[in-house]
């Protein structure tokens, strides 16, 4: 299994401006219940603007090759959690497979629970961006977002959406729940993207 660890802050200090460390804490944010999977029915799709659509059952799902991510992870509440473990499929990989269009250069996920967000697709490309059912070596539990979530470590982390099951490639940037709410499109960490607009 491929391990990758790189600079996930880009060169700039490790802890973004406004984060405090939670050490060996995790703490678990969720807006609404924690949904309850059924591994039986559990299924990824990929479509949109692609060349190939995609789709996964739990059973194909862990038939393809994995990596390890070294990440750390920034909540736009403030809380940074260092040195994260992160097993599972790279997205680049599945970037491959599904080909996005030229035209689709954003991307709007969908989970179970109707939680959506969104990002650039270029985000998508960064050698530490996966999707985790393992954090630290065990599986990922429920309300940490299990069995599989996306992990983007350079943006907030509610960009790394929880109960993961489909990922639609879109030309224009369609804004997901947080962002309706107030948040920031993007979610830079070290530019304190945390709310669309100045408090």
């Amino acid at each position: 299994m491929e391990r990758i660890e790189i600079d996930t802050a880009r060169g700039k200090e490790r802890v973004p401006p406004g984060q405090y460390l939670v050490g060996d804490r995790w703490p678990i944010l969720t807006y609404g219940p924690t949904p309850m999977v059924d591994l039986a029915i559990w299924d990824f799709t990929m479509g949109g603007l692609v060349e190939n659509s995609l789709r996964f059952s739990w059973d194909e799902w862990n038939e393809l090759s994995t990596v390890e991510v070294v990440a750390d992870m920034h909540c736009v509440t403030s809380w940074s959690k260092l040195d994260n473990v992160w097993t599972g499929v790279s997205v680049r990989h599945l970037l491959e497979m599904a080909r996005p269009n030229p035209e689709a250069e954003f991307f709007s996920v969908h989970c179970d629970g109707g939680y959506t967000t969104n990002a650039p697709v270029a985000e998508l490309r960064e050698e530490d961006a996966v999707f985790a059912t393992h954090h630290n070596g065990a599986p990922l539990e429920a309300g940490h977002g299990g069995p599989m979530r996306l992990v983007i470590p350079r943006l907030y982390a509610w960009k790394s959406a929880k109960w993961l099951r489909g990922m639609e490639f879109i030309a224009e940037d369609k804004s997901g729940f947080w962002e309706r709410n107030g948040y920031h499109a993007y979610g830079d960490p070290w530019q304190e993207q945390r709310y669309s607009f100045r408090l």
